[in-house]
């Protein structure tokens, strides 16, 4: 497949239509809204706060350092736009979903800081949405579009870590 012919989602994208960072971020608040103190106004204790804060500030590092990577290589970020390159530097040569994995540290540090459970527990069901709704699309778009320079990338490098 050529990058102007369009994949089987209907074009020259993954097909994903929801943004992930809403599926992280819904479920995120559904679960800070079941059990969190915050939902009470106050406060979670010094110790999970603390600890919650900075696994959340690596996640956004994670986040942070990897984006940018996709405009430097002339490519889009959003899973619902074309991709034009397959980034293999920087984090991405040692996870394939560099951001991904940044939103799901950045989710479970806020979930710890709001001394959460379910916030935590919701963050496997948005591993999993993830993992089946947007990686699964991603993966057989890129395969499509890329084929074996995508599927050499693929053996070399993890999905998650």
């Amino acid at each position: 497949m050529s990058d102007k012919e369009p994949s089987d989602t209907g074009g020259d994208n993954a097909g994903v239509k929801v943004p992930p960072p809403l599926i992280f971020l819904v479920l995120l608040l559904i679960g800070l809204w079941l059990d969190s103190p915050w939902f009470e106004f106050r406060m979670a204790g010094m110790l999970p706060t603390i600890a919650g804060a900075i696994i959340a500030a690596a996640g956004l590092t994670l986040i942070l350092a990897s984006a940018p990577r996709h405009k430097q290589a002339g490519s889009n970020v959003e899973p619902w736009k074309p991709t034009t390159a397959i980034i293999t530097t920087g984090l991405y040569a040692y996870t394939r979903n560099p951001i991904y994995l940044g939103m799901a540290i950045t989710h479970a540090g806020v979930a710890i800081a709001g001394a959460s459970t379910a916030a935590l527990a919701n963050l496997l069901v948005a591993v999993i949405v993830i993992q089946f709704y947007v990686i699964a699309r991603e993966e057989r778009y890129l395969e499509a579009k890329f084929g074996q320079p995508y599927l050499d990338y693929k053996t070399k490098v993890r999905r998650w870590v």
